[in-house]
């Protein structure tokens, strides 16, 4: 049975920590009918909170993912992360939505993190409305925030609802377009609401924003603001179409106002959901890209007849086995099909296919184009992966993720759970692709890297609850970089005799730094045949294989250009390998006269604190060796953002809460690498050095 497409909306809830999107989505899931009794957040009890660190600590970590129904159409709802360390989870979300529910709250406005995650939503494209939660809140003002909207994410509010009250009296909101005010009672009930007349203290104000919106909107039809302009009254289905094409294509976002934990104003956004964002057919389709991720000029068309594309956007690891979950971009999937994952050449049986409903689920037979469902016990499938089918193989874009800055060594407190430990870890591995295990080669200790410390707590907290194994943890390491600084012409000769053929590689180079960001390039400027072509792949081969060490504390060297200028070779000694070895020997020759240096990661640190603190907060960043970008006052509080070295941001949290007393809040991602001050630099060359001696 092909189903209706356009019924079909795939959206996420994303926004800063504590704005109230997880409580959104439960009144969502009791307004629709999934849920009887809504679970609090704060009681560790909400649906989609299903972990028990997230239920602990009433953050959500983990998109979950589930589906339900309004007004004939299909939801299917991702519940994403506020917390910076887990952007990771927002990022691989935004790529398979095609609309999105902005959460802000009604007296913290734009937050850090709703930044970061506007920003992220504004590079996959994807369709928004804002809803302003917690009105009900002290210091709560709609107006505040759509200022801020405005002025931090340089979007274009468009206000569809304005609030009846404030603060505790805070009742409804009067709806622009029907001109029809919704007033709920205070039994917390959603559905005990009545539909009213707009209050008489209220008219002007309706019918000034009323014609702002109008006025807005009309822009998107021409054949609609002739009529418009020539005094005629529109119709609500007219407003309506042009408030949809100008949200699909990113014009404006529809705001709205509610309190989610009081119950008012959620059906009206679910309204929205269904009126303004797009279904699966209205967006461009996904490019294919060869293996080299190039794009073919071919795309995925949202089509159950065409071939199986699809995308696995996220692994969880349950009770009941591996999850997959997958976005089909075109074609159907039934259980039992054969499909091949073009990222290992593999192919894989579907075994079951899962509707999830959080941490519920339900078997189907089917899924097609536009469906987003959950294929049990995939074994080889990561993250990014493309699924299609094997008669027609093609890979969607990849998902590109961000290099981990901090590291810990962990290592079983009990004797014998090594291996426990390490069949915990590949699991975690699968389900978050910026969580990196390795085992140190000198020392043989297992290192977790990942984004933040926040991120590895969680980690260590799901190896004790999730997979039973506690761990000894060490000292968080900063993920350093070494470079160089100055340009070196040199030879080296690469010469052993030892009776029969022997080996024989000579090579004449420049290393020079390089921009910063570029990496390590290589080229060959041999002219007259000194260095035989064949040979030229080896000598670059054996200088990227040196640069994962440099030379000062063993972290890997970024940023250099090696330039093959001449050479010799022996017809009968040389090969391949005596010019790899050459280059190896003249890389560990050349980096120390190269004027290496120690590069340490920046991060971007946004803080919000109370202005009253702000003297205090702006003094602990510049102790921190933090350089102020910027400092901003709202009515809330100050903004202040700066650059700070990872080394010096471990345990900050709490510092900050100290100084400002609870109020103060932080977010903090990758920004760039710069050069350590030498005093910092001596410290972490003297403390590697010792780590090595005593290991």
């Amino acid at each position: 049975m092909k189903k209706d497409l356009t019924r079909y909306r795939n959206i996420g809830i994303f926004a800063h920590v504590d704005a109230g999107k997880t409580t959104t989505t439960e009144r969502i899931l009791k307004l629709t009918g999934k849920i009887h009794k809504i679970g609090e957040v704060h009681e560790g009890a909400a649906t989609t909170d299903f972990m028990e660190q997230e239920q602990e600590r009433g953050i959500t970590i983990q998109s979950a993912a589930t589906s339900c129904f309004w007004k004939d159409h299909q939801l299917n709802i991702i519940d994403t992360p506020g917390h910076v360390d887990f952007t990771i989870e927002v990022y691989r979300s935004l790529k398979v939505l095609d609309g999105g529910i902005g959460v802000f709250c009604g007296s913290g406005g734009v937050e850090p993190q709703s930044e970061t995650n506007w920003r992220y939503a504004n590079d996959s494209k994807v369709a928004r409305i804002i809803y302003v939660n917690k009105l009900d809140r002290t210091g709560a003002d709609f107006f505040s925030v759509i200022k801020q909207v405005e002025d931090v994410l340089a979007a274009k509010p468009l206000i569809m609802v304005l609030p009846i009250g404030i603060e505790s009296e805070f009742c409804g909101v009067v709806d622009l377009i029907t001109e029809k005010a919704w007033i709920w009672d205070n039994s917390g009930d959603p559905l005990n609401y009545e539909i009213k007349e707009v209050p008489t203290d209220m008219v002007d104000q309706v019918t000034f924003y009323r014609e702002q919106l109008i006025e807005i909107v009309v822009e998107q039809d021409d054949d609609i603001m002739e009529k418009y302009l020539e005094g005629e009254e529109l119709t609500i289905d007219e407003i309506k179409s042009c408030i949809r094409k100008g949200t699909r294509d990113l014009v404006f976002f529809p705001s709205y106002c509610g309190s989610s934990f009081k119950n008012k104003g959620v059906q009206l956004v679910l309204d929205a959901v269904v009126d303004y964002l797009p279904n699966p057919t209205e967006l461009d389709p996904q490019p294919e890209v060869d293996l080299e991720g190039n794009e073919t000029g071919k795309f995925a068309i949202v089509d159950p007849e065409k071939p199986l594309r699809a995308l696995a956007f996220k692994i969880m690891d349950d009770r009941f086995g591996a999850l997959t979950f997958t976005r089909l971009y075109s074609g159907t999937l039934s259980k039992g099909d054969i499909v091949l994952n073009t990222a290992t050449g593999k192919s894989e049986r579907v075994s079951r296919l899962v509707e999830m409903h959080a941490n519920f689920r339900e078997e189907i037979e089917t899924a097609q184009a536009g469906d987003i469902v959950a294929i049990v016990g995939m074994k080889n499938v990561q993250t990014g992966h493309t699924l299609c089918d094997p008669q027609f193989p093609a890979t969607l874009e990849p998902m590109v993720f961000p290099d981990p800055v901090i590291s810990v060594s962990v290592s079983p407190k009990k004797k014998g759970e090594n291996e426990k430990m390490g069949m915990a870890l590949s699991k975690m591995v699968q389900e978050d692709p910026s969580f990196y295990v390795e085992t140190d080669k000198d020392s043989g200790e297992v290192i977790m890297k990942g984004m933040g410390e926040l991120h590895l707590d969680i980690k260590v907290d799901i190896l004790k609850r999730t997979h039973g194994v506690e761990v000894e943890v060490g000292k968080p390491q900063v993920a350093y970089r070494e470079s160089i600084t100055k340009t070196i012409n040199d030879t080296y000769i690469h010469k052993k005799q030892s009776g029969g053929s022997g080996q024989f590689g000579k090579i004449d180079y420049i290393i020079e730094p390089g921009e910063p960001g570029s990496g390590f390039s290589f080229e060959s400027k041999v002219t007259g045949g000194n260095v035989p072509r064949e040979f030229w792949p080896a000598v670059q081969k054996g200088f990227e294989n040196s640069i994962n060490k440099g030379v000062l504390a063993g972290f890997p060297c970024v940023d250099l250009k090696v330039t093959l200028t001449d050479g010799g070779y022996h017809p009968v000694d040389s090969s391949a390998i005596a010019f790899e070895i050459a280059a190896r020997a003249g890389y560990r020759q050349s980096i120390p006269k190269a004027g290496p240096q120690l590069l340490e990661p920046i991060m971007n640190v946004d803080v919000f604190t109370p202005e009253d603190y702000m003297g205090d907060v702006i003094g602990d960043l510049n102790r921190r060796r933090g350089m102020i970008k910027s400092q901003n006052s709202t009515t809330m509080g100050a903004r202040i953002k700066s650059d700070v070295p990872l080394s010096e941001m471990f345990g900050y949290i709490g510092d900050l809460r100290t100084m400002t007393s609870g109020r103060g809040q932080f977010s903090m991602e990758f920004s760039h690498y710069a050069p350590c001050p030498n005093n910092v630099a001596e410290e972490v060359i003297a403390e590697v050095k010792e780590r090595q001696a005593t290991s």
